[in-house]
């Protein structure tokens, strides 16, 4: 009866994951699909409790609890610019959980008198691979995400690092691995009558896989962290799957299986947005950290750039009939949704016509400028995805940059030797004026100049895009 009560629980979950995800799609509906996937992951984690009985009703209420608390905390505490790395860490926590839930299940079989812990089970050869698998995937994950978290986070350089050798040593440690799965399970037989074969080849593949995480993704620059970042949420969801099938539990290998699928097609779509193959963002080399210094003056030879006023910004929008603003990741780091949100309802009362571009790869992972206009209350129905906005800049009195770059640089469509050459940009350009909001002259993280800067129909707007706003807002206000 109980069994038959957790296999219902476990399908129910599995059907509030996939209405979940599904919900996901829209900004509309993804706060919905949220809640209904995290009742679905509750539903789940007190059916397997009960299930094998690991708590007492007491623990689970006091774990719930103490669970909820740390994620409430975090959720109110954490800004919606060190959202990036958060996520990083969540994927780097759940690889590792993968990992030891993997680890654990080896520890179990083996007793004091080397005799097996749990009766009727079998270390067999499918067990071995599974945690193999298990260990390799999670234990990658872990590594990769928190080098991930400490490039996003500024405590690790955002540039490619590599050394020489680097390559090699890459390709002997995934051999390595390899290996330690293979000897894990040429012990299997054997085991937990002896225990060497299968202890030792799990323990060298947890040290080589936690090595391979750490030199696959330093490699990789800044202007991939949004590819790097869904990749790692796909490699836990199948680190979690791979564990669901050594505890032979439906719900996590259904959930697993469900977030590394979502995370490999978020991987593909993010890959084709930058014009890129997933090898070609592996390999790395690709963008870093923007150099310091630059100024008001052009860097191009013969070009120089037209620099504006918030008052002349303001004479601008006030008069145009449809404005399309362009967020970048400079206005997450200066906190400016709020005050991009009260410019545009400004506008609107003047009966200009305002939208928002998003373009999928702006931010430092997916999603993140529907996220931060989302919490200013920006209205979804004025959010539009790249292929749907694009024709538009032609029709557009003024184009509103704040804080992006290699996202509108025109040079992706001709400059052939650009390093983001083909990859498909907001055509900011095409509108009438662009009026661009950034600090200084310095490159986006792709590390090379913004042409667009330099066309005599943009006009910059240096200093903090917060502070920048403000004035604008102030000025438009002062035009009624």
């Amino acid at each position: 009866m109980l069994t038959a009560l957790i296999d219902i629980a476990y399908l129910v979950a599995a059907i509030l994951f996939i209405f979940g995800l599904k919900r996901l799609q829209s900004p509309a509906t993804a706060r919905r699909g949220n809640q209904l996937a995290a009742v679905g992951m509750l539903i789940a984690v007190v059916a397997t409790l009960f299930l094998h009985d690991i708590l007492t009703p007491a623990e689970m209420v006091g774990g719930l609890v103490l669970g909820g608390a740390i994620g409430a905390v975090l959720a109110r505490k954490v800004e919606m610019t060190g959202m990036p790395e958060l996520v990083a860490a969540f994927n780097g926590f759940g690889g590792l959980a993968s990992a030891l839930v993997a680890g654990a299940e080896v520890a179990k079989f083996i007793t004091q008198h080397g005799e097996p812990a749990g009766a009727g089970e079998v270390f067999d050869l499918v067990t071995a691979l599974t945690i193999g698998l298990s260990v390799l995937i999670g234990m990658v994950t872990f590594s990769g995400s928190f080098v991930a978290f400490g490039k996003l986070s500024g405590r690790v350089s955002g540039n490619p690092i590599a050394f020489p050798g680097m390559r090699v040593l890459t390709v002997l440690l995934a051999l390595g691995a390899l290996v330690g799965i293979g000897y894990t399970m040429a012990g299997a037989g054997d085991f937990p009558a002896v225990t060497e074969p299968v202890v030792y080849g799990t323990t060298g593949l947890m040290a080589a896989a936690l090595l391979l995480g750490v030199l696959l993704v330093i490699p990789i620059g800044g202007a991939d962290m949004p590819v790097v970042v869904a990749l790692l949420n796909s490699y836990s969801g199948l680190a979690a799957a791979a564990t669901g099938f050594v505890l032979d539990n439906t719900a996590l290998i259904v959930s697993g299986a469900l977030v590394g699928a979502s995370g490999l097609i978020l991987t593909k779509i993010m890959c084709v947005a930058m014009n890129r193959s997933l090898l070609n963002v592996l390999l790395g080399g690709f963008g870093g950290e923007a150099l310091e210094g630059g100024g008001p003056a052009g860097a191009l030879e013969g070009k120089t750039v037209h620099a504006t006023t918030p008052e002349d910004v303001a004479i601008l929008l006030s008069y145009a009939q449809q404005v399309i603003i362009v967020p970048g990741y400079g206005m997450a780091v200066a906190q400016a949704q709020h005050q991009v949100r009260e410019l545009a309802e400004l506008l609107q009362e003047k009966g200009v016509t305002v939208k928002f571009a998003i373009h999928p790869v702006a931010g430092r992972m997916p999603g993140h400028m529907n996220v931060l206009l989302a919490e200013a209350n920006v209205p979804y129905d004025q959010l539009f995805e790249m292929d749907e906005i694009n024709g538009e800049f032609d029709n557009t009195d003024v184009a509103l940059v704040i804080g992006a770059n290699d996202v509108v640089n025109p040079a992706a469509r001709h400059d052939k030797s650009s390093p983001i050459y083909g990859m498909p940009i907001l055509n900011v350009d095409h509108a009438r004026t662009a009026i661009v909001l950034k600090r200084s002259m310095r490159p986006g993280y792709a590390g090379i100049e913004n042409e667009l800067f330099y066309n005599e129909n943009t006009q910059m707007l240096f200093g903090d895009a917060k502070e920048s706003l403000t004035k604008l807002i102030a000025e438009v206000k002062a035009l009624s």
